[in-house]
């Protein structure tokens, strides 16, 4: 051990001035450096401060624990391992940092797989922009690491300290990770609380900001390891009477009497299943709580609109980084014309989930709600092959459809095996869909316009009705001078906006070229009057807000927090958006105020198309019933028809004409919290468990 002045190194003592206070800096360097990290995150992140205790703790900790691993061996590898962590550590941070700028969320280890498999060469240009504006607060990051660099050798070489003493700092590192677990588990308030957090594998940005960031990293790896188990409240209790809401039906039309008309079934929407029988059987607490909780769901009704487009050709999109505030008459003119002229959805949100693109589809494919965290839910479900029974593919081909699907890139978020098993015969690079190519690879991004023309003739004269799917690509980002752009370029040059928002409403002409073309070949066909089209995007351009501010003549929050979409400070009607749902057949526009969002597309069109499902079963609801809207937004605050709850500040502001008691306000958002967590919880239990196959079998 050395002390005192002197070294011990291989088996002689040498002189050291200083060498005790320089053995000190030697075995605080790594706990200073993660709490260093974990400020200039949290400060240069704008999060709350309040929760440094925690991960102030678990800094000192871990940073104990890379001290213990560098200080037995011998001098020279002393000195380099404690390099090389130093770098490595800090360039973690970098990474979730520059991760959290352009992709809104933090990354957990156990997306790595995933990243891996995908084409982050897509997001070269805006990775290599991000990296270079954000060099000064880069340096800041590396600041430590540097310094140990050009000063770190009077004490990163110094000699080997014996086992013993490497001991005595690990155990000063338990010591300090138990401080911690007990302020975890001090009464916070919130509805979300670090010992909550603690022992969740979910909402991955709130664990950074009450946790720390190496602290989810490591609950990440702990829970790849040892899967979270499921120890849901079953109070079922005051959620059954929730979604009354006739006043917020589709209206189309003046205020005049209505004309009775034939008698309209207003029966509920379910299927002949006993779930309390279910529940009575299974020995399996996931499937048994599933079925308790859906048995304890108020099923919405069949309605006017019920079987409206019975046997009716379905072709739906979703569109890449969409947002309704681009649409315009004569730039966007078939976009115009959908949103304007079938029905009218004044309150729809896309709001943003982990993953963005991928838990996009799940909430339009699945009509669920995404798990804010690993494993991601589109891919799991064709990792494990699971029923996806309610799936737009699967009902239609019970029904004798055709059914295709479209996505013009490569494999990516596991979509050739996710995306067969929901039931389409899935076509992209590679898979049977033909692509605009360069020399060896195909070319960035593909033109919408040109994958439907690729596509369409495969469907166009079927004999059967046919559903078709489409994942568009043209709108991804980065919003750049490209080849999506360029036969626009001329018309946006005109435009009073930025380049970037230039560009951006060029990738939504494409679009729109694309849906005209669509149009058109129907036409053709003689097939228009007899096919619904259903669009919306996955995600608003989260990377390029200020493009929304521009298009809306809005502010939505300020930059900072806009660019991080940090939803305690932002305005949620950043992620307002267009829902298409047109038919030429329509003889009038229908308007529905409802507040709705992306899962509740499945049930509407399940109803429209006059098919059977089970409405207690999915996380959305027929828009065009008489039950309530609501839109569940990632952070875990929630908008219905009668008003907005934050959960940061746990206030409620009731809707326009909206009155209630104190008493009548508690109950009903204390119930609404209760059925938003339900219907968050409910999406990996339904999955892990392939809880539709345990009750509807193969069939």
């Amino acid at each position: 051990m050395s002390y005192h002045g002197k070294r011990v190194y291989g088996g002689r003592e040498r002189s050291n001035g200083g060498g005790a206070s320089n053995a000190m800096v030697r075995v605080l360097f790594f706990p200073v450096l993660f709490v260093y990290l974990e400020l200039v995150l949290h400060v240069y992140m704008g999060t709350e401060l309040k929760y440094l205790p925690i991960w102030l703790l678990y800094g000192l900790a871990a940073g104990c624990v890379c001290s213990a691993l560098t200080l037995p061996f011998k001098r020279r590898v002393n000195g380099v391992l404690t390099k090389v962590l130093a770098v490595v550590i800090s360039l973690v941070y970098v990474v979730e940092m520059i991760a959290k700028k352009i992709l809104q969320s933090y990354y957990p280890l156990s997306t790595a797989g995933t990243a891996a498999e995908n084409r982050l060469t897509d997001y070269a240009d805006v990775i290599v922009s991000t990296v270079v504006s954000s060099i000064p607060i880069l340096l800041v990051f590396f600041l430590p690491a540097i310094l140990l660099f050009v000063l770190g050798g009077r004490f990163t070489g110094y000699a080997r300290f014996d086992v013993r003493f490497a001991g005595l700092v690990l155990a000063g590192a338990v010591v300090l990770h138990l401080l911690g677990l007990g302020v975890v588990h001090l009464p916070w308030s919130g509805d979300l609380t670090p010992r909550m957090l603690y022992g969740m594998d979910t909402n991955i940005d709130d664990q950074v900001e009450q946790l720390g960031l190496w602290n989810m990293l490591r609950l990440d790896v702990k829970h790849m390891i040892f899967p979270v188990k499921n120890d849901l409240d079953a109070d079922f209790s005051g959620i059954g009477g929730l979604g009354d809401n006739s006043s917020s039906a589709a209206s189309s039309g003046d205020a005049s009497e209505p004309d009775p008309g034939p008698v309209i079934d207003t029966s509920p929407n379910v299927m002949d299943v006993d779930l309390a029988k279910l529940s009575a059987e299974t020995s399996n607490k996931d499937i048994k709580w599933l079925a308790d909780y859906f048995n304890s769901v108020t099923p919405t009704k069949k309605n006017e609109y019920t079987g409206m487009f019975e046997g009716y050709n379905v072709i739906q999109l979703v569109i890449e980084g969409f947002s309704g505030y681009v649409i315009d008459p004569e730039l966007t003119p078939t976009l115009y014309k959908l949103t304007h002229e079938g029905f009218i959805f004044n309150n729809y949100y896309t709001a943003l989930h982990f993953t963005s693109t991928s838990n996009g589809e799940c909430q339009t494919l699945l009509g669920l709600y995404p798990k804010n965290g690993n494993p991601i839910t589109m891919k799991r479900t064709g990792e494990l092959g699971t029923n996806c029974y309610f799936s737009l593919a699967q009902q239609l081909a019970r029904e004798g459809y055709e059914v295709l699907g479209y996505h013009g890139n490569y494999d990516m978020y596991g979509r050739l095996v996710s995306h067969t098993n929901l039931g389409y015969d899935w076509r992209q690079y590679q898979s049977s869909l033909e692509l605009e190519m360069g020399e060896t690879k195909p070319l960035w991004p593909q033109r919408d316009s040109y994958v439907m023309e690729a596509s369409v003739d495969d469907y166009i004269n079927s004999d059967k009705p046919f559903h078709v799917y489409y994942l568009t690509i043209s709108g991804h980002m980065p919003y750049s001078n490209n080849r999506i752009v360029a036969p626009y370029r001329d018309t946006v040059r005109a435009l009073p906006y930025s380049e970037t928002t230039q560009n951006y409403v060029a990738t939504a002409m494409e679009v729109d070229k694309a849906l005209e073309v669509l149009l058109d070949k129907l036409e053709a066909a003689g097939k228009l009057d007899k096919t619904l089209i259903v669009a919306t995007g996955d995600h608003i351009p989260y990377f390029n807000v200020d493009t929304l501010e521009e298009l809306s003549g809005r502010k939505f929050g300020s930059s900072a927090d806009m660019e991080a979409l940090k939803e305690s400070n932002i305005d949620f009607d950043v992620y307002k958006n267009s829902l298409i749902l047109w038919s030429a057949s329509m003889e009038e526009p229908v308007e529905v105020d409802k507040v709705c969002c992306q899962v509740d597309i499945l049930p509407t069109l399940s109803n429209l198309l006059g098919l059977e499902y089970d409405s207690r079963m999915l996380a959305g609801s027929d828009i065009l019933s008489d039950s309530e809207g609501l839109v569940v937004f990632t952070s875990r605050c929630w908008k219905t028809d009668k008003g907005f709850y934050n959960r940061y500040t746990g206030e409620f502001t009731p809707a326009e004409g909206v009155t209630m008691t104190a008493e009548e306000q508690e109950s009903y958002v204390s119930a609404m919290k209760k059925l938003v967590g339900y219907k968050l919880d409910s999406t990996p239990l339904i999955i892990e468990n392939d809880f539709y196959d345990y009750v509807f079998g193969q069939s």
